[in-house]
């Protein structure tokens, strides 16, 4: 069983690897409404303004070398100025 206090570690590290969101491969967010971690769960909230894209299809966490750090497809229309919320748990998994 891993240590509580390790996975904290890990999810602090993970929120300061994060650095941008990316939308739709094209849509650099950097500015973070809300972005902080409690005990094994990093959470971050930022703003996606109406008129940005018509519909996010793909959202990517970023370091600042670029690097992906999570990815997932969706399909959320923006038709109003929306606030996107990530919630990441860091845990361990038994085979």
């Amino acid at each position: 069983m891993i240590a509580q206090s390790y996975l904290n570690e890990l999810t602090a590290y993970t929120n300061a690897k994060i650095v941008k969101v990316v939308l739709n491969d094209t849509v650099e967010i950097s500015n973070f409404l809300f972005k902080e971690t409690a005990e094994n769960v990093l959470t971050l909230e930022y703003l996606v303004p109406m008129g940005t894209v018509a519909t996010v299809s793909k959202m990517e966490l970023k370091s600042s070398t670029g690097a992906v750090v999570s990815s997932r497809t969706v399909n959320v229309p923006i038709v109003e100025d929306t606030i996107m919320r990530h919630a990441i748990t860091v845990e361990e998994v038994s085979a």
